[in-house]
């Protein structure tokens, strides 16, 4: 049964689900998400992209998490952002209108420590959200996070380095009992059909997600790219990506990928639902949603 905040497809035999945890709406996107763009370019791609440039003062993003249902195994990408802001912290509440109660989650795979995808991994007693679940998570973020990082290099201000740094400290190390780590550098697979691979740059073990079920293909960018317009502009960057030049060349390597394979493909910030297919435009790339 499909739920109003629940968006449901199928890979294969899987039966998929794209979830929504809330929204949030960022301020000053143009700068946020293209924050290297010369500012003429950038505000020529907006208008390429239907957006005036001169009103564009905040892009309200979904936070969705992903549930893969392989027939033996239960796997959610993701948990959104938890009590981040009011108008997110609704993932288990719609996995429940859609059917899926918390302890039918085996598997929880955290792509990166970004508290819009990890701040669900604990409860309102700070005690772990999926508690029957075993927890995955790259172990180059595992390490960053759960230390002192660095976050000097970004173009951001004291207040969002610090919801950056505390998010995790705190969701975290709670889940370190039914945590499983992975090695960020290698292809490796979660659950029969579902494999995380090395995608850094926005974080140092950032990973991307590939569902394959008997013919078809899901590519899960993740953040890779942030919205349609870096698959247009590719070499653009936004001030949360750890390693630019990394970034760059993590998404020219997957987005080729996706458009020769034409494989479907999911990003977690593009408007809702986030799914399409990415066909090859030039030297770079163009997005083909599909309606939700």
């Amino acid at each position: 049964m499909a739920a109003k905040h629940t968006y449901r497809f199928t890979v294969g035999t899987f039966d998929c689900s794209i979830v929504r945890d809330g929204t949030f709406a960022y301020p000053h996107p143009a700068q946020m998400f293209f924050a290297n763009a010369p500012e003429s370019d950038r505000a020529q791609a907006l208008r390429d992209h239907d957006i005036d440039p001169d009103h564009w003062e905040e892009y309200v993003s979904p936070y969705p998490g992903l549930l893969i249902e392989t027939g033996d195994h239960t796997v959610l990408v993701d948990t959104g952002a938890g009590d981040l802001a009011p108008t997110t912290g609704n993932l288990r509440a719609n996995l429940s209108e859609g059917g899926v109660e918390p302890e039918d989650i085996d598997t929880v795979l955290l792509t990166h420590g970004h508290p819009d995808h990890v701040g669900g991994c604990v409860d309102d007693e700070g005690e772990p959200a999926f508690r029957d679940a075993r927890y995955i998570m790259p172990d180059t973020e595992w390490e960053f996070w759960t230390s002192e990082p660095d976050l000097s290099g970004l173009a951001v201000g004291d207040d969002i380095r610090s919801v950056l740094r505390d998010v995790p400290r705190k969701v975290l190390p709670p889940i370190r009992e039914q945590l499983e780590l992975v090695d960020s550098d290698t292809e490796t697979e979660v659950v029969p059909g579902v494999r995380v691979l090395p995608a850094p740059g926005h974080t140092p073990g950032h990973v991307a997600v590939s569902v394959a079920s008997e013919d078809d293909h899901l590519l899960h960018l993740v953040d890779t790219v942030l919205h349609p317009i870096h698959l247009a502009h590719p070499t653009w960057y936004g001030v949360t990506d750890h390693d630019p030049d990394q970034v760059v060349t993590t998404r020219e390597r997957l987005l080729e990928d996706a458009a020769a394979e034409h494989v479907s493909v999911l990003a977690y910030h593009f408007p809702e639902p986030g799914l399409g297919q990415i066909t090859q435009a030039g030297e770079a790339w163009e997005w083909r949603p599909i309606e939700g």
